[in-house]
């Protein structure tokens, strides 16, 4: 099972990481219908990373993370159980698809790039704590820095320094300002504000895997170049509050400190998972697409059994990443993959395909399920619509009926049904203010007859 909107990650007070195994897998229950198996088997993993970290260095250091390989159709779950994991324990995640690697040029894209780019939310991940925690002071000193737009100080005159009175003055003036500030009364008025000019270049490398696209901070490396580039803008003191908040945060802001922060998030903590993995399983047969697909799974080996990255952050070791690997396997099988890479996932799990009675759980159960999802968004237009637990069995049972007769693509099956139901109403809402309607059994089944009863889907396969 699947849904396609995340939530605001968990603001509860233990880190997931600090939870039982069964506490793990209850949270991941909120969002993601049965599967019971593949909870149980990343909770431990979660888990095994937490006991990890509570052992001696020289210890801990031999122990190496227990990478999964989900097994499974599409739809069922396989990507929003590890996507669902990482945004509840807050650690930095990457989904990249496998394939993509095969796409340019002989062997594809450069897989040392996952790696840079999980550097990368990390290092977004550790800016925004830190820019989080500054705030009050960043406030502060934004006003500070209005007020002198605002009430500048007086030129030296060729007299000297100002005199006590001058500077009582200057300062109740100041203080007036403040109180104007801070009620609002001056949001409309006008200032200049030095702003950075901002667009730094990035470059296209021609490597021997293809064309790797370098986005390289300019600033970071070359201070002396780049750095001072300054220009002055005028807007009103509303919008200046903003510029200059931000400014004074990331003046606030350690950037070695967040760089060497965010690599040891990603050594410690990362989590990278690999969809479509199944589509580079493939043996050596001396040409053709299966020396592509090897030649992918002999680059991605040393980023799983655990090297050592460049990126514009420093050196980063992935010994420690937890990877996720997932594939519907139909054609090809895990055994297709190269005997090295099949021994860094050790942990296999085979995802269910989804019965009737899932679809039902996942349209009612999960905190973002789709009959919320648009309960929600039609009541913004003060449409209340309701459904009755004949209409989601009639969802379920079409659901179920059209991935059996065409493409089996699990519960996405139902994100295109929810469409097609209330395709009038959606377009129709913002003509029926005020309008309550209970969908049910008999509107479903008029709603989709044709639907249900055309063969020729691809207009609406996700």
């Amino acid at each position: 099972m699947t849904t396609d909107t995340l939530p605001a990650p968990t603001t509860t007070g233990a880190s997931l990481e600090d939870m039982a195994p069964r506490q793990i897998v209850a949270e991941l229950d909120k969002y993601v219908v049965g599967q019971g198996q593949a909870k149980r088997a990343v909770a431990i993993a979660l888990r095994n990373r937490w006991r990890r970290q509570q052992l001696p260095p020289d210890i801990a250091e031999e122990i190496a993370p227990k990478n999964i390989l989900m097994i499974g159709p599409t739809g069922v779950g396989k990507t929003e159980i590890a996507r669902r994991l990482a945004r509840l324990a807050r650690a930095p995640f990457l989904k990249v698809e496998a394939s993509k690697f095969t796409e340019v040029g002989y062997v594809g894209r450069d897989v040392e790039s996952m790696v840079r780019d999980l550097v990368d939310i990390a290092v977004q991940m550790v800016r925004d704590e830190k820019r989080e925690s500054v705030q009050e002071k960043a406030a502060a000193n934004a006003e500070e820095q209005l007020l002198k737009l605002l009430v500048p100080s007086p030129p030296l005159t060729g007299y000297g320094a100002q005199t006590a009175e001058e500077e009582e003055s200057q300062k109740a003036t100041r203080e007036k300002f403040r109180d104007k500030l801070r009620s609002g009364s001056l949001d409309e008025r006008r200032v200049e504000v030095d702003v950075e000019e901002s667009g730094y270049p990035s470059f296209e490398m021609f490597t021997p895997q293809g064309v790797e696209e370098v986005g390289v901070n300019m600033k970071d490396m070359l201070p002396g170049l780049f750095g001072g580039r300054r220009r002055k803008q005028e807007m009103t003191v509303a919008d200046a509050r903003e510029v200059l908040h931000q400014q004074e945060a990331e003046k606030l802001i350690d950037r070695q400190q967040v760089a060497r922060e965010a690599r040891d998030r990603v050594e410690e903590g990362g989590m990278i998972f690999l969809d479509e993995i199944d589509k580079v399983a493939g043996r050596e047969g001396g040409r053709g697409p299966d020396v592509s697909r090897e030649g992918v799974q002999r680059d991605l080996l040393p980023i799983v059994e655990g090297t050592t990255v460049t990126t514009r952050y420093g050196m980063v070791k992935t010994d420690h990443v937890l990877f996720f690997a997932a594939g519907a396997f139909h054609v090809a099988k895990p055994s297709d993959l190269i005997p090295e890479l099949q021994g860094r996932f050790p942990i296999r799990v085979e995802l269910s395909a989804l019965t009737e009675s899932d679809f039902v759980r996942i349209l009612t159960e999960p905190e973002t399920a789709l009959t919320k999802q648009y309960t929600a968004l039609l009541s913004t237009e003060s449409v209340e619509i309701s459904f009755n637990d004949e209409a989601v069995a009639e969802i379920a049972r079409l659901a179920v009926e059209v991935n059996a007769s065409t493409e089996n693509i699990g519960a996405r099956r139902l994100a295109t049904l929810m469409e097609r139901l209330l395709e009038e109403v959606s377009f129709e809402a913002p003509d029926m203010a005020g309008v309550e309607l209970e969908i049910d059994g008999d509107y479903v089944r008029r709603a989709l007859a044709d639907l249900a009863k055309d063969q020729d889907l691809s207009r609406y396969v996700l």
